[in-house]
């Protein structure tokens, strides 16, 4: 059956960057996969991690930096990019920050993501 979800659960997170949460294990009690939208203000980053799950990064406005092993890609507005469980990422912002929606198969969860410790 068709769920309507309402509105966001917003996730508070430091840094200054704002996740708002459609689908997902806070919102709708889903594991299998979660759809976000975030804002980062520029200078945004965080810790590198090597997730179990794949995420796909819609950016719209702005730039989304994703470092790994490989080296390190730009992601601009109308562009895409998709990371896979089990490889190491590292996700930044550009000067202008950013704007951009994240599905992760599975779900997100703090637990799955493992960031490395901050430094």
């Amino acid at each position: 059956m068709a769920e309507l979800i309402e509105k966001a659960t917003r996730i508070p997170v430091p840094g200054g960057k704002v996740i708002d949460e459609y689908v997902g294990r806070v919102t709708s009690g889903t594991s299998t996969v979660s759809v976000a939208h975030m804002e980062a203000p520029p200078g945004w980053s965080e810790p590198a991690q090597t997730p179990e799950f794949d995420e796909v990064t819609l950016v719209l406005r702005g730039s989304v930096l994703v470092e790994h092993d490989g080296g390190r890609l730009e992601v601009s507005a109308g562009q895409a990019v998709i990371t896979r469980a089990g490889e190491r990422v590292r996700y930044l912002v550009g000067e202008l920050g950013a704007d951009y929606v994240a599905v992760c198969l599975p779900a997100f969860d703090p637990e799955l993501a493992h960031r490395d410790p901050d430094v």
